[in-house]
């Protein structure tokens, strides 16, 4: 592994992790994009946007943003940092119960692990937010989000395992069923 800590290869350390946010194999209901990365939290930042879009309705949306600091100066510990921010309506029933946060949370955990993105220091939230229309907007009825922010060190500069891990969030936040590589090979072919 080449030394992810070293000032004199950032940018080659950079491209190679970067890599990995236009590589992954992506289910047909998300459409990845590139979008300008946040400048100041770090000397070396990419980012992607998804939107997860099922019968034609925007379901979920979210974006990913890896951040290198190979000189250490910032808080976090170790040169990389993932940060992610996922969002999806939810039914009414669903938004009002109690274990909405840890099961969230568990959408998270749980990818990381079975895409063995292996990573220390994961730290984030989930909000629920409703909104309710009101004079013109009061026939629209209410609306429950949820939306996780979480951000971790990854293990390595091999980011792809995190990546997927990112996808597989998004696609349990939109309430997707789960899909192996070769079943999202296999949509993919068909559509």
């Amino acid at each position: 592994m080449p030394d992810v800590g070293s000032a004199e290869n950032a940018h080659e350390t950079f491209r190679r992790a970067v890599e990995a946010l236009h590589g992954p194999t992506v289910r047909p209901e998300i459409a990845v994009r590139e979008i300008p990365a946040p400048q100041r939290l770090a000397p070396h930042a990419a980012a992607v946007s998804a939107e997860v879009t099922v019968q034609g309705e925007e379901v979920a949306w979210g974006r990913l943003i890896v951040l290198y600091d190979p000189e250490g100066t910032r808080d976090w510990p170790g040169p990389f940092r993932v940060v992610c921010q996922v969002n999806s309506e939810l039914e009414s029933e669903i938004a009002t119960d109690p274990l909405l946060g840890p099961v969230a949370w568990s959408w998270l955990t749980d990818a990381l692990e079975a895409r063995g993105a292996a990573h220390h220091t994961l730290s984030g939230t989930v909000t629920r937010a409703t909104t309710e229309g009101f004079g013109t907007k009061s026939g629209e009825g209410a609306t429950t989000e949820v939306e996780m922010r979480a951000s971790w060190t990854p293990e390595s500069d091999q980011l792809s395992s995190h990546v997927n891990a990112w996808l597989a969030l998004l696609a349990s936040a939109a309430g997707l069923p789960p899909l192996d590589v070769a079943d999202i090979a296999r949509q993919r072919s068909r559509s």
